[in-house]
């Protein structure tokens, strides 16, 4: 049993942490930690190492107590792996168990890379992202298994130049940039890329979503999604400007975050819902040139026949390329 631990630098690089082969538990108790910030928090270091270990966060009785569906917000409760302003640095074949929230934060960092990562907890764990990002430039992640809660891997604002690859997604909700507008003055999304991923049993596919009724401008721009499969997935291919997952917000004013240089390519496989491709834009911002190229989603359905698979546009008209099934934006408006 290992309590709150922070790794703080200046350090003089390199610096290594070889965990293989040891396996952390963290107190099933919520009440050990003094805040959500991290159970293991590695903070100001350059030229950083992580490699090895499992970290259990025995998170089952903490799910119990942040409930957002019935309370509207979600409790602070602390996350398993918490990076902040780390640079020129790897994570390697971590794996991480049960989080109480996220699995692991991604903020303000710079050239980043986690490869190899393992991440584990029931489709039931709430608020369980698995690799969360925000105010970080030169993110790479590759070659990860996650199975969780929530989001595989979210985006959040100032999320520039991230790659990710070779991503093994469900259950939980798929890969997401966003959720973006719900806060004043947010920093820009800028250049990702989602490649070569396969996504099974989840709520969602890759997603962009943002919050109606937007305190302010936002940016989310230069986003490509590109050689993904879909196994049994609700909604593979979504944007949704009309984001408000417990309906407490103001959903009929428009979402301020512009959405533009969009991409979703050569994504294949099964959709749990015959709504397959959905691009809900905001009537304020419409979003601006949106590219959907070579898409093949099936609806199975009751009948099993593959066919039944449908799509909407709302507020943008995307270029169409290649084949596409089902037809594009045969559900249509503005």
């Amino acid at each position: 049993m290992v309590g709150p631990i922070k790794i703080q630098g200046p350090c003089q690089a390199p610096v290594t942490i070889q965990a293989d082969g040891v396996h952390f538990m963290a107190p099933a108790d919520v009440s050990k930690f003094k805040s959500q910030n991290g159970w293991f928090t590695f903070q100001s270091i350059n030229g950083f190492t992580l490699l090895g270990g499992i970290f259990d966060g025995q998170g089952q009785n903490a799910w119990k107590q942040n409930d957002c569906s019935k309370t509207g917000k979600c409790g602070s409760l602390p996350i398993n792996l918490s990076f902040h302003k780390i640079t020129n640095s790897r994570i390697q074949k971590v794996t991480s168990v049960d989080s109480k929230l996220f699995h692991m934060n991604v903020l303000n960092c710079k050239n980043l890379t986690l490869e190899h990562i393992n991440i584990i907890a029931p489709e039931e764990s709430l608020n369980t992202d698995g690799i969360h990002i925000g105010r970080s430039n030169g993110v790479n992640i590759s070659d990860a298994v996650i199975k969780t809660g929530d989001d595989c891997v979210s985006l959040g604002d100032g999320s520039q130049q991230v790659n990710i690859e070779k991503v093994s997604c469900g259950p939980g909700h798929g890969i997401a940039i966003g959720s973006l507008g719900k806060y004043p003055n947010e920093d820009p999304v800028v250049g990702i890329t989602v490649r070569n991923c396969t996504i099974t049993n989840t709520m969602n596919g890759v997603r962009v979503k943002t919050w109606p009724a937007s305190p302010s401008d936002g940016i989310a721009r230069d986003l490509h999604f590109m050689d993904i499969v879909m196994n049994n997935v609700g909604t593979p291919v979504l944007i949704d400007q009309e984001y408000c997952p417990y309906n407490n917000c103001k959903a009929e004013v428009p979402s301020r975050v512009k959405i533009s240089d969009v991409s979703f390519k050569d994504i294949r496989g099964t959709s749990a819902s015959q709504m397959a491709v959905q691009l809900k834009c905001s009537k304020g911002y419409p979003c601006k040139n949106v590219e959907l190229s070579n898409i093949n989603l099936r609806y199975q359905g009751k009948s099993g026949t593959g066919s039944g698979a449908t799509s909407e546009c709302s507020n943008v008209k995307p270029k169409l390329t290649g084949n596409l099934f089902p037809p594009a934006c045969a559900l249509s408006s503005a």
